[in-house]
């Protein structure tokens, strides 16, 4: 073995560092999110609006049948005297 000392014996480390610091500068950066994204479901309200009539629909029957027992309690109440 010989005993000569290396110019730069930290070379590899170095070189190390360096290829860190290219490959952590050539990241991609992330999207801008200070502008929320445009909602894209609007154009097509066709399958949001045959889901939602028959909900609406349901709500009004169970309104009607709320009222009728509503009525019918009452009624049950005015004949026992109460």
């Amino acid at each position: 073995m010989s005993d000569t000392v290396h110019p730069f014996p930290f070379r590899p480390a170095l070189c190390a560092i360096a290829l860190v610091a290219a490959l952590a500068a050539c990241r991609r950066e992330p999207p801008p999110t200070e502008r929320p994204p445009e909602p894209q479901a609007q154009a097509h309200t066709g399958l949001r609006d045959a889901i939602q009539a028959p909900q609406d629909k349901a709500h009004g029957v169970e309104k009607t049948v709320q009222d009728a027992a509503d009525r019918q309690q009452a009624e049950i109440e005015a004949a026992e005297g109460g």
